[in-house]
């Protein structure tokens, strides 16, 4: 299926993304070739050039657009985010001033982070960093002769009465029970 000029340009207009792959637009002006979802700024119409492939706007001279990479086969932003979020989560789900700082460090607020966390994993961030901390808290129970409040520190609450609620809420049962119900598995073995 062939695109007319007009077609590509309302594509371009449109950010729609069903267009990308089908064809790059290039703006003389500024050297630069784009996704027809290209989220930039729209060029005036007479500094725009279609093109089939990328190949053929690089060959025209045009660099890709940093911030809708036509250079790469897939392109997922927002993919890359969610897991570099996980990715602080999984490290420090057990300090909370540590997971600040690193989420900080994405430049992204914190409604946005709560986005596209949730558009990726199906779970609010609170949700996950909870599952972290009872499964942290599960582990100390078993291998540990920690207390109670010791291991809910260690694994990242900050308060006594949360660590209980939420353990109680994942598992079914408080921490106590939870760990006899384990030891007096062992034993029986």
């Amino acid at each position: 299926m062939t695109l007319s000029e007009e077609e590509r340009w309302k594509a371009v207009l449109d950010c729609d993304p069903i267009y990308d792959g089908k064809f790059f637009y290039g703006v003389k002006t500024t050297g630069i070739f784009c996704r027809p979802s290209c989220k930039s700024k729209n060029p005036k119409r007479e500094n725009v050039v279609f093109f089939d492939t990328s190949a053929e706007a690089r060959a025209w001279g045009l660099r890709p657009c940093k911030r809708c990479r036509p250079d790469l086969a897939e392109f997922q932003p927002q993919k890359e985010l969610a897991e570099k979020i996980k990715g602080v989560y999984d490290l420090y789900y057990s300090d909370h001033g540590r997971v600040r700082e690193e989420l900080k460090k994405l430049g992204v607020s914190r409604n946005r982070m709560s986005q596209v966390f949730y558009t990726h994993y199906g779970k609010i961030p609170g949700e996950y960093l909870n599952t972290l901390r009872i499964a942290s808290a599960q582990k100390l129970l078993i291998h540990t002769q920690g207390s109670t409040l010791q291991i809910a520190l260690q694994s990242g609450f900050e308060s006594l009465s949360t660590f209980y609620t939420q353990f109680r809420r994942l598992t079914g049962v408080s921490p106590k029970e939870y760990r006899c119900s384990v030891l007096r598995r062992e034993e029986s073995r």
